[in-house]
């Protein structure tokens, strides 16, 4: 989806260009231009608001500011060679109130935040559309307000929550408590739930389930915010248990078909994802996660750049934690073959000596044949030596050469140059889900209720015939191995920052995990993002009236 925004409120529900017909069939769109600010009040401008809603979602989900602000500086993910933001991961002063990602994130945000706002406003005075229907779409744009606001009071704590409609220009703005705004998204949540249907024909819209599952996760971060209360975790495990239970969601056998492109973008695992097309006319930038974790592999002998094995903007490159804790079982365990790509076959044949794995003077290789191999574990020299290509050990990794995260992947782009992605974003899915009601259950303290949710994901993980070895047993069930767990499925989908700050625990372990970040990151400061200076500024009484967060 893609909203033309301007100034006037209205008219940026209704001047908008959304998904386009596609093999899936989602969110139709058709270009509206010259219409009155009275037009969201017709039935077509009112479908057009709400999609102008969901269009918002672009703005995060598959953006580099959205990766920036949760992938960088965390305990799994570190810098690699190429990139304007690599201070975001070192927590350098240079992360400031003018970082263009963070101040992006909220301008974007707040912008669907009133869209949707003249959308639940306008809705009593909408003709010409049934009050199903209508309850339905105000239903789906409550939960867009509430993910919004949900992302926004993690990052910045204390926010302005509004929700009424803005249609003229206002300079006062106050940051509301952090409990209020929860207040407000659990409202927005549970109202909107009774209104939603548990399946929809218009794929991509909202439903019960990707409600539910929302409704977990807000309840199980906030339980470790300054909202906290008592029934948060309980809330959170019967949320997501309804999400596991009352649905046709399922873990699919193979966890690699997860991320399949094209039509296994829509499986049973998925609850809810960001849509994206491959129209270049509605894509808008697209979908651009493909770019990110993609190592130098072009310049490498016996190898080009090609549409299969991606564009290489190396930006994100995992730390030893990740490769040697995270995914230490390599026996078990599928996700390290499954998430990273050890092996680049030759398409750029020939006799090469510009070589990194110096255990040979030249490699010479036929089209097809192996020319980097990535074993994952150290070879001595002498071992290399024997093999006929490239062989990147571990102590050969270094910002421009490492693992490749596979999972992001886009090999349906028209050319190696392009760079908008069609491939959905999933932001939901059922194996979060389930490793949400293991920890919401283990925190009060069922650990035999908590063990198969969390069992469930590892055995699908499991090689054939190692299901059992991948069972956990109730003493092996510890948060360090729920933090493990989280880090291994949904590695680089956009949760570590948010999860390292619910656990109370980003400063010790970026300290501990992530070199490049640790001299810098400091407690009671990098817990919140720096409000963007812009918005201080536009408000009246400017830094006094809106305060500034801590240490910025």
């Amino acid at each position: 989806m893609k909203t033309l925004k301007s100034g006037n409120v209205l008219l940026a529900a209704a001047l908008l260009l959304l998904a386009t017909p596609s093999c899936k069939d989602l969110l139709n769109e058709n270009v509206v231009s010259q219409v009155s600010s009275d037009y969201i009040t017709t039935a077509a401008g009112f479908d057009a608001g709400v999609k102008a809603v969901y269009s918002s979602l672009r703005d995060f989900y598959g953006r580099e500011s959205g990766m920036d602000v949760t992938v960088f500086g965390t305990d799994t993910y570190t810098f690699g060679s190429d990139g304007t933001y690599k201070y975001m991961n070192q927590y350098t002063t240079q992360l400031d109130s003018r970082t263009q990602p963070i101040v992006d994130i909220w301008n974007a945000f707040y912008v669907g935040i009133n869209t949707a706002n003249a959308v639940v406003d306008q809705a009593p005075n909408v003709t010409g559309l049934d009050e199903a229907t209508k309850k339905r779409r105000v239903a789906e744009v409550k939960f867009l307000r509430a993910h919004h606001y949900f992302v926004l009071v993690q990052m910045f704590g204390p926010i302005p929550l509004v929700l009424a409609q803005s249609t003229t220009a206002n300079k006062v703005a106050t940051r509301t408590s952090v409990k209020d705004v929860y207040a407000a998204i659990v409202k927005d949540l549970e109202s909107a739930l009774p209104d939603l249907t548990a399946t929809t024909s218009d794929y991509g819209r909202v439903t019960k389930g990707a409600c539910e599952h929302l409704l977990a996760r807000v309840y199980l971060t906030k339980a470790t915010s300054e909202a906290a209360a008592p029934t948060d975790y309980d809330q959170a495990a019967t949320y997501a248990q309804n999400v596991i239970k009352n649905y046709t969601y399922k873990l699919l056998p193979d966890f690699a078909n997860v991320f399949a492109q094209g039509a296994g973008e829509v499986n049973d695992e998925v609850i809810f994802a960001t849509q994206y097309t491959s129209d270049p006319t509605t894509n808008g930038i697209g979908n651009e996660t493909h770019l990110y974790y993609v190592m130098e592999y072009d310049a490498q002998a016996g190898m080009k750049r090609d549409i299969f094995y991606g564009r290489p903007f190396r930006r994100f490159r995992p730390t030893t934690y990740t490769l040697n804790t995270i995914f230490a079982d390599r026996v078990n365990d599928s996700r390290y073959l499954k998430s990273f790509r050890t092996v680049y076959y030759s398409n750029n044949p020939g006799t090469f000596t510009n070589l990194f794995d110096t255990s040979k003077p030249s490699i010479t290789v036929q089209t097809g044949d192996t020319a980097i191999w990535l074993p994952g574990v150290e070879l001595t020299m002498a071992q290399r030596a024997k093999k006929r290509y490239q062989v990147l050990v571990p102590s050969l990794y270094r910002p421009n050469l490492f693992p490749t995260l596979t999972k992001f992947l886009d090999p349906l782009r028209p050319d190696l140059q392009y760079q908008p992605g069609s491939r959905d974003f999933l932001m939901f899915r059922l194996a979060e889900t389930h490793l949400i009601a293991a920890e919401a259950l283990f925190k009060i303290g069922k650990t035999a209720e908590a063990l198969p949710f969390i069992n469930a994901v590892r055995r699908r993980a499991a090689f054939p015939g190692k299901e059992t070895a991948m069972l956990l047993t109730a003493s092996q069930l510890t948060m360090e191995t729920i933090m493990e767990e989280r880090a291994r499925e949904l590695l680089g989908e956009m949760f570590r920052w948010f999860d390292l700050k619910r656990w109370g625990v980003l400063i010790e372990r970026v300290k501990l995990y992530n070199p490049d970040a640790a001299p810098n990151i400091k407690a009671g400061k990098h817990e919140l993002r720096p409000i963007p200076q812009d918005q201080i500024d536009r408000t009246a009484g400017g830094v006094a009236a809106f305060p500034q967060n801590p240490g910025y």
